[in-house]
């Protein structure tokens, strides 16, 4: 999957041929890749497909998941001018896109660490780059959520309206489920949650809850329904996630890790 999503890429950058590569011949090069700002590595995995692909050595002096600072060369490459200056753009888009996403997924996971809790992503991902962005997530030190429709069953708010009985509907699930897929349940205040941890959800997810209702729903699961998991959602963001780490959820999720990520800075220098 990844050679593939790798190839797709360049092919879009590329088209039908680098015209630079036309006016003069290939001589041996070598570049750097250097950080303009801070951040945290994401995209190796995937630029060393690229080096394979199109036959250019690479040493990295980060890995996935290390942090860099401004300054920092990251990477050498080495190979061809046409082949390196052919990948520069494909190999900076990969690398800063993911990159991003793991700089600040990472702000995120240091607040919430401290409390036991687990930082979650969700699917709320650009088409056709789910894979790769929460890979990147992943890199910043999350957790991924489930990747599609067929991970678990999740039953969310639009779902509760074709539902008539929850604990029925579990019921059934149970027995065409995959054995080792989890039912999470959606609720938006405490009787719905009740509601969901009587009918047999493996996890209930709070959802556009304040961080005291959350707190109330979490003193109820400890005291009755010690074994599903609390997940708290829903307009989460960086200013107000500690408040929802303190209530004892086990997890937050947070599409913000991904669609508020802005670009850090990288770029590649010819020596």
């Amino acid at each position: 999957m990844i050679e593939e999503f790798v190839k797709a890429t360049l092919a879009q950058d590329v088209g039908r041929g680098d015209l630079y590569a036309l006016v003069e011949p290939s001589m041996d090069a070598t570049a750097k890749i250097i950080a303009k700002s801070n951040g945290v590595m994401a995209g190796v995995e995937y630029i060393n497909v690229l080096s394979k692909l199109e036959d250019f050595e690479i040493k990295w002096n980060k890995n996935d998941s290390q942090t860099f600072t401004k300054g920092d060369v990251l990477a050498t490459l080495h190979g061809t001018s046409h082949v390196l200056l052919k990948i520069e753009r494909t190999l900076l888009n990969m690398l800063l896109h993911a990159s991003s996403i793991a700089t600040l997924t990472k702000k995120y996971v240091d607040i919430v660490e401290p409390y036991g809790v687990k930082l979650l992503d969700t699917r709320k991902t650009r088409p056709l780059l789910r894979v790769f962005e929460k890979y990147a997530t992943r890199c910043g030190g999350a957790v991924n959520h489930r990747m599609g429709l067929d991970d678990s069953l999740m039953i969310k708010d639009t779902h509760h309206k074709t539902i008539k009985d929850l604990k029925s509907y579990i019921e059934k699930a149970r027995k065409v489920i995959p054995f080792t897929s989890k039912i999470e349940v959606e609720v938006e205040d405490f009787e719905m949650a009740k509601i969901a941890f009587a009918a047999g959800a493996d996890i209930v997810m709070c959802d556009n809850m304040t961080p005291s209702q959350v707190e109330e729903i979490v003193k109820y699961r400890d005291e009755n329904f010690s074994h599903i998991l609390l997940e708290a959602s829903g307009n989460i963001s960086f200013e107000t996630i500690e408040g929802y780490a303190k209530t004892g959820v086990d997890a937050i999720s947070s599409g913000s890790l991904i669609h508020q990520a802005n670009w850090i800075d990288l770029s590649m220098k010819i020596d």
